[in-house]
C-alpha cells in the first residue's frame, strides 16, 4: 500500500453495498488523505466511516475518514454517487433501466445540493448512463462521468484473455455504448498482442449478458468490480494516471459510453474505428439512452424549478 496519498479529499455519496465495497477500495489503496461519507441518514455515514476508520488503523492506511452531509463535500477534489432507491426490481431484461424512475428524484436532489461544484464527480447509480447526463444537466457541473462501461471493457478484456490462455494486459478491446443490454463489444477493433485474431464473438457476448447476474445472485449485488472500476476512473480524472478509461460521457448530442484518453486529467474522446454492425449497434444505444433521458427528465419530481434547486 501506497503511503503517500495521491489526492487530498474524495467525498463519497451512499453507504450502502456498493458505497461500502467503493470506501473500502480506497481506505486499501491508499488514495487520499481524507474520505468523507454522506448517506440517506447521518447514523449510516457514521456506522461506514467508523468501520473505514477500522480498518485504517488495522492496515496503517493513510487515509481518514469522517461522515458528513453531502453539502460538506464542496471541497473535496472528487465526488463519487453510489446512492440507491429503494424499490423492487422486476425486470428480466434491461434490468439496471429498471431503476430509473426511482434513482432519478435521489440524483436531482443531490444535483441541487451539489449545484456548481468544480470538482470531478463519478457517478455508480444505474441506469449510469441516464444518471450521469441527469446529474450534469441539473447540477450545472462541468465534469460527470459515469462508471460503467470501463467494468464492461476489463470484462470484456478477461473473458477474451481466459479464452486465448494469455494475460489480459496483451488484450486491446473496448464495450461502449450502454452499460447495460445494448452494450457494443468493438470486436473489429481489438488486438491481442498489437493484432488481430479471431474472437468467439458470441460466447465473450453472452458471458458480459450474465455475469453481473451471475454475481448479484450469488451474492445480492456487484460491487468489488464497480469500487475497482471508480479506482482506476479516479485515477486518469484527477492526473495520477495517463490513460484510456470507457466512461459515460456527453458525445454528439447525446451521452453514453466511450474511450476517454486523459492527459493530465483532461479527456478527449477516442473512440475506434467501428465496423458497420458495430456502427449500427452504436446508434442503436445512442437512441436508446436519448429516449430514456427524455422519459426520465419529464418525471413530475423534476420538472419543478424548486425541486431542482431544494437541498
Amino acid at each position: 500500500m501506497s503511503r503517500t496519498p495521491a489526492v487530498g479529499a474524495v467525498g463519497i455519496v451512499g453507504a450502502g453495498a456498493v458505497g461500502q465495497a467503493v470506501a473500502t477500495t480506497l481506505c486499501m489503496a491508499g488514495f487520499c488523505r481524507r474520505l468523507l461519507i454522506a448517506s440517506r441518514t447521518a447514523e449510516q455515514a457514521a456506522a461506514l466511516a467508523a468501520d473505514i476508520d477500522d480498518m485504517r488503523q488495522t492496515t496503517a492506511s493513510p487515509v481518514h475518514p469522517r461522515a458528513g452531509r453531502v453539502v460538506d463535500l464542496a471541497d473535496c477534489q472528487a465526488v463519487v454517487i453510489v446512492v440507491r432507491a429503494s424499490f423492487t426490481n422486476t425486470r428480466n431484461t434491461d434490468v439496471r433501466m429498471g431503476g430509473a424512475v426511482a434513482n432519478a428524484p435521489a440524483i436531482g436532489q443531490l444535483a441541487a445540493a451539489l449545484h456548481g461544484y468544480t470538482g470531478t464527480v463519478l457517478v455508480v447509480t444505474n441506469p449510469v448512463d441516464v444518471m450521469s447526463r441527469l446529474f450534469a444537466e441539473l447540477s450545472g457541473c462541468e465534469r460527470v462521468f459515469g462508471i460503467g462501461s470501463n467494468l464492461d471493457s476489463a470484462r470484456y478484456r478477461a473473458a477474451l484473455a481466459r479464452h486465448l490462455h494469455v494475460p489480459a494486459t496483451a488484450v486491446a478491446g473496448h464495450v461502449i455504448g450502454e452499460h447495460g443490454d445494448a452494450a457494443v463489444v468493438c470486436a473489429s477493433a481489438t488486438t491481442v498482442n498489437d493484432q488481430r485474431v479471431p474472437l468467439p464473438l458470441q460466447q465473450l457476448r453472452d458471458e458480459l449478458t450474465t455475469r453481473a447476474g451471475l454475481i448479484s445472485a450469488g451474492i445480492g449485488r456487484t460491487r468489488s468490480g464497480p469500487a475497482g472500476a471508480v479506482l482506476s476512473a479516479l485515477h486518469k480524472t484527477l492526473a495520477v494516471d495517463d490513460g484510456i478509461e470507457e466512461l459515460s460521457a456527453p458525445y454528439e448530442g447525446g451521452w453514453l459510453g466511450i474511450p476517454l484518453r486523459f492527459t493530465r486529467g483532461q479527456p478527449v474522446a477516442c473512440l475506434p474505428s467501428l465496423d458497420a454492425a458495430e456502427q449500427r449497434q452504436f446508434t442503436t444505444a445512442d437512441t436508446k439512452l436519448r429516449t430514456a433521458y427524455q422519459a426520465v427528465r419529464s418525471l413530475p419530481e423534476l420538472e419543478s424549478p424548486d425541486s431542482e434547486r431544494a437541498s
